[in-house]
């Protein structure tokens, strides 16, 4: 890691714009992102005081600061994979239907073996995004969440896909195994999510440091009081959006290692103990989080016209549900016999 300093005078043609796009488009190096990390961790100063808020808009004559570590840069090498499960492909975007275990880009300690390296290898070159980790890449979906991905494969296609989800225009629509029985069939989770004040590498409720976040659900089909189906669909889109906010409202997606969905403790507040059982062959099927991104729809970036994309889900998912429905079908056959 090789350190740098940030030292900056804001000119007067400058003023009014917000601290984290003023940092950013002075070529530190980092990311939008990595720059909102940064002032967020108290590591810049404005006229010789910490400023913690990534939106304070700068005025002319302020001096800026920062003492940041920048990442060795590392190439990015396209891969060959024959296995690229695309749905459709044109000029401007490329919908694939991603697997568990992977990771949609290269990162510090893991820059090959992701969705990038391989459209690298198919399509030679990807555009920018601002983030030349993340060429064509307008969204992420986590590496053990399955389902649908939309990258762009022209700067059209990122211009459009960037304001369609910053705008809401575009859908996405997940479907969940989670545990318990909600108590409402269909609402709305709103908790804004930040990173967790002691657990840097995980997300939480909280209201320090945080973004508004959104999440609407509806229970397709309840399995006694063990688990649920549900359908929910990011109104907003923050990391682990989804998972952190079924885990807030005590209903945790099963299988989620980071986020109560193989905590026992949580697990058995919303489902009852006498159901070790069907609790410990769930966790046994589902080694990861029972979350796939099932329904995609967004405008083509250049046809203009409405576009919508579903992913069946994958075999780990369908062995759940399969589990599932067959135990509560033999309950309800013993509970009537």
């Amino acid at each position: 890691m090789a350190k740098r300093e940030f030292r900056r005078t804001v000119a007067e043609k400058q003023k009014g714009l917000r601290l984290d796009l003023y940092m950013f488009r002075s070529g530190m190096g980092l990311s939008r992102s990595q720059v909102e990390n940064l002032i967020r961790s108290g590591l810049v100063t404005v006229n010789g005081k910490v400023v913690t808020k990534p939106g304070y808009k700068v005025k002319a004559g302020d001096e800026i600061f920062a003492e940041y570590e920048l990442p060795e840069p590392f190439e990015l090498l396209p891969e060959t994979r024959e296995d690229l499960p695309i749905i459709y492909e044109d000029e401007d975007i490329i919908v694939l239907n991603k697997p568990p275990g992977v990771v949609v880009h290269p990162a510090r300690g893991n820059t090959s073996g992701t969705i990038v390296n391989a459209l690298l290898g198919r399509l030679e070159e990807l555009p920018e995004t601002g983030d030349r980790t993340r060429p064509g890449v307008v969204h992420r979906l986590d590496k053990d969440t399955s389902g649908l991905l939309v990258v762009a494969k022209s700067q059209r296609g990122v211009r459009s896909l960037a304001r369609q989800i910053s705008t809401k225009e575009a859908r996405r629509i997940y479907t969940a195994v989670v545990w318990g029985r909600p108590p409402i069939r269909e609402g709305m989770v709103e908790a804004p999510v930040g990173r967790h004040p002691i657990d840097r590498k995980r997300m939480a409720v909280t209201p320090f440091h945080s973004k508004p976040a959104i999440t609407a659900f509806r229970v397709k089909e309840e399995f006694g009081r063990v688990a649920s189906l549900m359908e929910l669909e990011l109104l907003t889109g923050r990391t682990h959006q989804i998972r952190v906010h079924m885990e807030h409202y005590g209903h945790p997606v099963v299988g989620d290692p980071v986020y109560s969905g193989r905590e026992t403790r949580k697990i058995f507040r919303v489902v009852p103990p006498e159901e070790r059982e069907k609790v410990a062959a769930c966790l046994e099927i589902m080694g990861r989080q029972a979350l796939h991104a099932a329904r995609l729809i967004i405008t083509h970036p250049a046809k203009n016209y409405r576009m919508e994309f579903q992913a069946p889900l994958p075999d780990d998912m369908e062995r759940l549900l399969e589990y599932l429905r067959l135990s509560y079908q033999k309950s309800s056959e013993a509970a009537t016999s």
